[in-house]
């Protein structure tokens, strides 16, 4: 098995899981506009065209190939996209039944910030543009790091949206002192405040 076929199997095996866990989740109460959704999944359907369509040894005037990696470092980029898969699953697993892939509020909805939404605040979008980063590094070509782009831009957008989502239906006081003391996507090296302890938001 090459490195290209390991990473191309790990993203099929987390699609399917993925789609298998939808059934688990509580009943949806309210959701945010279709509209919003649907340029969500443009940007990012498009961005994993990029991403997985275009091998580097496909031949194709607008893509260019940009770097090769070793067979050692590819195995590594394989490594890393397992790394960010696994954590978008822990942060599913954590999230339970309140799960959804759409901006909606759940039954029993609350802020969850145990686990890794200790460490951010969207885990999930975390994870898989961090898996999205070690793919595309490790195909190397223009269009690979075109498709990263515009994934990154639509879990930005989405986590945008679920955010002011979450301030509208959970109020002030509930999801704004989470998001306060919490980063968006990438993890900080900031101390807590008041803790001496050395205890890093990472």
């Amino acid at each position: 098995m090459t490195p290209g076929i390991a990473i191309d199997a790990l993203w099929i095996a987390w699609l399917l899981s993925w789609i298998i866990a939808r059934f688990w989740a509580n009943r949806t109460i309210t959701r945010d506009t279709i509209a919003a959704e649907l340029l969500f999944r443009v940007l990012l359907y498009a961005g994993l065209i990029l991403l997985f369509a275009f091998p580097r040894n496909y031949r194709f005037y607008a893509q260019t190939q940009l770097w090769r990696s070793g067979d050692a470092l590819n195995w590594i980029w394989v490594a890393l996209t397992a790394a960010g898969l696994s954590f978008a699953w822990w942060a599913r697993i954590h999230l339970g039944r309140l799960w959804s892939d759409l901006v909606v509020k759940k039954s029993g909805h609350h802020v969850v910030d145990t686990g890794p939404y200790r460490l951010v605040r969207h885990p999930i979008y975390s994870g898989l543009i961090f898996a999205a980063l070690a793919t595309a590094v490790q195909k190397g070509t223009s269009f690979a790091m075109l498709g990263l782009a515009l994934v990154t831009v639509a879990f930005m957008t989405k986590a945008r949206r679920e955010e002011r989502f979450l301030h509208a239906e959970l109020g002030e006081d509930a999801y704004d002192a989470y998001a306060r003391k919490t980063p968006m996507l990438a993890p900080s090296m900031r101390p807590r405040r008041g803790n001496s302890s050395g205890d890093f938001l990472i």
